[in-house]
C-alpha cells in the first residue's frame, strides 16, 4: 500500500501527564515535568518527520491514576476545537489507564473520521534507555500517515512498543515491561518494524462523512462485581445495593460462569429487577462469553444478565458510563450492551448472549 500526503499533515499533542513527560533535574536528580513547547530539544527526531505537530498540555499534568470521566471530557474537548485544524491527534497519556481512556474516547468521539493515537512510556522521556521517544515518534507517524488522501487509521488506538492496537480492544498487562499493552481479543492494527505494517482489513473505517459530534455527558453510577471462589453474600449484596447504582461489569469464570447458590442467583435478580444492568464478562485475559454453553452461565442469563461478549474490563466500564450518560433507560442500555457500537466487541454468528 503506497501511504503518502499531498501536503505536510499537522498533528497536535496533548500532553495530560504520565511517565513520558518527565525529565531528570541535573541539580536535584528528582524527575520532574518538562514544557512540551519545548519538545523539539528533548526528542530532536521530531524535525525527520514529514509533519508539523503542535502541543497542548494539561495544566498540571495528571498522574494517570486520577484520569477519569473528568479528564476524558477535557480530551474531547480540545479534540473537538481542534478537529478542523489538524489531520491527527496524539494523545500522552499515563500507561495505568490508559486503555479506560481509550475505551471512553471511541464513545465519546461520535462520527470520528481522523487518527486519535494514544501512547506513552514505561521510562521517562529524558532517560538514557527510554521507550518513550520511539513511541512518540510512531504515533506521530501513524497519525500523520494518508493513503489517497485520508487517513490510514481514523479510530481511536493505543500504539506501545511496536504494535497498534484498537483503544477499546486493549489491557494493560504488564507494569514492568516495554510491551506494555496487549489487545487479546482482536488483531493488531500496524506493527512497527523497519517500516509501519498496516492490516487495512482490521482497521475501523467510518460507514458515513457526519461531522464529528463529540459527547461530554458520563454517569459513575457503575461498579465491578470480581468473582472469586468463597466470594460471601454480604460482599455481592453491598455492591449490588450501592445508592444510585446503574451498571454492574461482572467478572465471572471461563467463558460466563458463577456459583449457582440460590442466595447468589436471587441477589442479581432482585438487582436486575430494580433496573440494574449487570454485563457478563469472563476474568480470562483472552475469550469471551458463552451463557449458554455450560448450566452455570445459562442459569445467570434466566436472572436477567446479560453478556459483554469479549469486552475488556475497561471497556464495559467505560461503554455503561457513557449510555447510562446519555440518558438511556435500563432496557435501552442492554440493547446497547449487546451491540458493537465502534468495533469494541466480536458478535458470534449465533447471535448468542
Amino acid at each position: 500500500m503506497n501511504i503518502h500526503r499531498k501536503e505536510k499533515a499537522s498533528i497536535l499533542l496533548i500532553y495530560t501527564g504520565g511517565t513520558i513527560g518527565m525529565i531528570k533535574n541535573p541539580d536535584t536528580g528528582v524527575l520532574e515535568t518538562f514544557n512540551f513547547q519545548h519538545l523539539l530539544k528533548h526528542v530532536p527526531d521530531l524535525n525527520d518527520l514529514d509533519c508539523s505537530v503542535s502541543s497542548i498540555q494539561f495544566d498540571p499534568p495528571m498522574d494517570s491514576s486520577a484520569m477519569g470521566p473528568d479528564s476524558w471530557q477535557k480530551i474531547v474537548k480540545i479534540i473537538a476545537e481542534n478537529y478542523s485544524l489538524y489531520d491527527g491527534f496524539v494523545v500522552l497519556h499515563g500507561t495505568d489507564t490508559m486503555a479506560f481512556t481509550a475505551s471512553a474516547l471511541s464513545f465519546m468521539l461520535e462520527n470520528l473520521a481522523k487518527p486519535v493515537i494514544l501512547t506513552g512510556s514505561q521510562l521517562p522521556i529524558g532517560m538514557l534507555r527510554t521507550d518513550g521517544k520511539e513511541n512518540l515518534v510512531t504515533a506521530i507517524e501513524i497519525a500523520a500517515a494518508r493513503a489517497n488522501d485520508l487517513p490510514v487509521v481514523p479510530e481511536v488506538c493505543v500504539f506501545f512498543e511496536n504494535d497498534l492496537l484498537r483503544g477499546n480492544r486493549t489491557s494493560k498487562m504488564s507494569a514492568d515491561n516495554f510491551n506494555a499493552f496487549r489487545s487479546y481479543n482482536y488483531p493488531v492494527l500496524a506493527h512497527a518494524g523497519i517500516s509501519i505494517n498496516y492490516d487495512m482489513t482490521q482497521i475501523y473505517y467510518p460507514v458515513s462523512r457526519k461531522p464529528l459530534k463529540p459527547h461530554y455527558a458520563l454517569d459513575r453510577n457503575v461498579a465491578i462485581l470480581k468473582l472469586f471462589p468463597g466470594i460471601s453474600p454480604q460482599v455481592v449484596e453491598s455492591i449490588l445495593n450501592i445508592p444510585g447504582l446503574k451498571g454492574v461489569v461482572m467478572e465471572t469464570f471461563g467463558s460466563g460462569n458463577a456459583p449457582c447458590d440460590e442466595w447468589f442467583l436471587n441477589l442479581l435478580k432482585e438487582g436486575v429487577d430494580r433496573g440494574l444492568v449487570i454485563v457478563n464478562i469472563t476474568q480470562c485475559r483472552a475469550g469471551s462469553v458463552e451463557m449458554h454453553r455450560y448450566e452455570t452461565g445459562y442459569k445467570l442469563l434466566e436472572t436477567g444478565v446479560i453478556s459483554g461478549f469479549d469486552s475488556t474490563t475497561e471497556c464495559a466500564v467505560a461503554k455503561l458510563m457513557f449510555l447510562f450518560g446519555e440518558g438511556l433507560t435500563a432496557d435501552q442500555v442492554k440493547e446497547h450492551m449487546n451491540c458493537s457500537l465502534i468495533g469494541e466487541i466480536t458478535i458470534p454468528e449465533n447471535g448468542y448472549l
